[in-house]
């Protein structure tokens, strides 16, 4: 005898049913769960680790050289403005400063007679922004020390050959400065823009310094013995004037002082003496012709 069982279509069995697929979804849920998960945080993980490297800031004054790893190298054609920028993780972003930029030198150059003496420069340059990505290709960032010195070295030493010791420690040094001015143009490269070279200080061997010192102390020893001897000079002149002057003049003043004026003008200092109501002393000369000199005593 066969004895055929129905599925249990009742609403128990229905619920049971239902419980069973949903415990077969939660274990294949679990399953494929950790997968899943070990994938987002694997994400997660390579977003904050290559982060730094994936978002570059370009600040202002600057510009940014992309390098494509596997598109080509470095891009010469273009460069990157201010700004947030995205690069890929295996892509790199080289930044350069474009301001003007100052770095202080010391070196020793030759004069025309051979002589060695030490200048203190402040070289001013910038690199040109559109020729940064050659600059980055065919230099690099250390282009201040294989590019900028060595040029303004070079240049600064033929410059200084043309010039004599005296030009260099004395009054020459402004035309010194002036042909280095001069010279800029040929001392920028392609790539970057020297600015100004400016001379700080030049330092000489002691023994010629102190040799240069001397002789200009005695210039200056000769010099203000010069000034005095010339306002001696101006002061006898100053004399001699003034005493031809007065002799001009007493020779004028003898040559009008006649007799006769003489007389008169005692006449009238009498006269004026007699009319003051003070008592009065009259001295005659022996002569009839002298002049009486009177003395008053006022009572």
């Amino acid at each position: 005898m066969i004895i055929a069982l129905e599925k249990d279509r009742s609403p128990s069995g229905k619920a049971a049913e239902h419980r069973g697929l949903a415990a077969r979804m939660r274990r294949g849920v679990r399953r494929l769960g950790m997968p899943v998960a070990i994938a987002a945080g694997l994400l997660v993980f390579t977003a904050v680790f290559f982060a730094p490297s994936m978002f570059v800031t370009i600040h202002s004054g600057q510009v940014g050289v992309r390098y494509l790893r596997f598109f080509g190298g470095t891009q010469t054609d273009q460069v990157l403005s201010e700004g947030m920028k995205l690069v890929l993780p295996w892509d790199r972003v080289f930044v350069y400063s474009i301001r003007v930029q100052e770095v202080r030198h010391t070196m020793s150059v030759l004069t025309k007679e051979g002589l060695e003496v030490k200048l203190f420069l402040s070289i001013r340059y910038h690199p040109e922004p559109d020729m940064v990505g050659l600059l980055q290709q065919q230099i690099g960032p250390e282009y201040r020390d294989r590019i900028v010195i060595p040029e303004v070295e070079s240049a600064l030493r033929t410059i200084m050959g043309r010039f004599q010791m005296n030009d260099v420690y004395g009054s020459g040094r402004g035309l010194i400065q002036k042909v280095i001015n001069e010279s800029l143009e040929s001392v920028s490269q392609e790539f970057v823009k020297v600015d100004e070279i400016v001379i700080r200080k030049i330092e000489l061997p002691p023994d010629l310094e102190k040799a240069i010192e001397d002789k200009m102390k005695q210039k200056e020893l000769v010099e203000a013995y010069e000034y005095k001897l010339d306002q001696a000079k101006q002061e006898a002149l100053r004399k001699e004037i003034e005493a031809n002057g007065q002799k001009r003049y007493n020779d004028i003043l003898n040559s009008s002082l006649t007799p006769n004026l003489l007389r008169w003008r005692g006449i009238e200092a009498t006269e004026k003496l007699a009319e003051s109501p003070n008592a009065k002393t009259v001295f005659m000369g022996p002569k009839g012709s002298d002049l009486p000199v009177l003395l008053g005593a006022e009572k």
